[in-house]
């Protein structure tokens, strides 16, 4: 990632932090329990909106991101540890976690799969994912021109794809539904899965 898009994140995206988004961080945030892994913290904008966790762990691959997140780490009001690596790649043991929280990161994982596969391991047995992610739309005239613009987008925003279908890839590697909601006509979903085990 360049240094100057983790500079500008905040800025284009603070009308929409300003707004709806803040309320469903806050929302989604409010199921996460005890030990808590969150996938590309990017720049901290979940930190302050934890409550009732023992302890977050935050991965984030970028060190220009971290760097731009420390701000908002002091004003957590929890134990937040920032590391350093990728989804694709955990450096935690199996099981690790009760609680994982992915709040607009997936479009921009290199290789989903492989990031899911590495979720599933070190999440507890019948621990909880919560996701707000933006994804490919039911419509199939909408849902063309994310196909269409992904090429151009990606390029010009650090790897963001806009037709990723991140909840099938979810289901797919049997983590089952619990809650889900969509908004902007079903351009983000916010949901809640469990990674049921035998």
């Amino acid at each position: 990632m360049s240094s100057t898009f983790p500079k500008w994140y905040d800025f284009f995206m603070s009308p929409l932090e300003r707004r709806r988004f803040k309320s469903i961080r806050k929302d989604l945030l409010k199921g996460a329990t005890g030990t808590v892994l969150e996938l590309g913290s990017g720049t901290g904008v979940n930190f302050p909106l934890y409550r009732n966790v023992d302890h977050v762990i935050a991965i984030e691959p970028s060190q220009h991101m971290i760097d731009q997140s420390l701000p908002r780490l002091q004003l957590a009001e929890v134990p937040i540890d920032l590391v350093n690596a990728s989804a694709e790649n955990l450096p935690f043991e199996d099981h690790t976690f009760d609680t994982i929280v992915a709040t607009l990161v997936f479009c921009t994982i290199p290789n989903v799969d492989e990031a899911i596969n590495e979720l599933k391991r070190v999440c507890k047995p019948n621990g909880k994912i919560l996701l707000f992610e933006h994804v490919k739309m039911e419509n199939k005239v909408l849902s063309s021109m994310q196909d269409g613009l992904t090429p151009f987008w990606s390029k010009i925003c650090d790897g963001c794809c806009l037709n990723r279908e991140t909840l099938k890839a979810f289901t797919s590697k049997g983590f089952e539904m619990e809650k889900l909601e969509t908004c902007y006509k079903d351009l983000f979903i916010i949901a809640e899965l469990w990674n049921r085990k035998e």
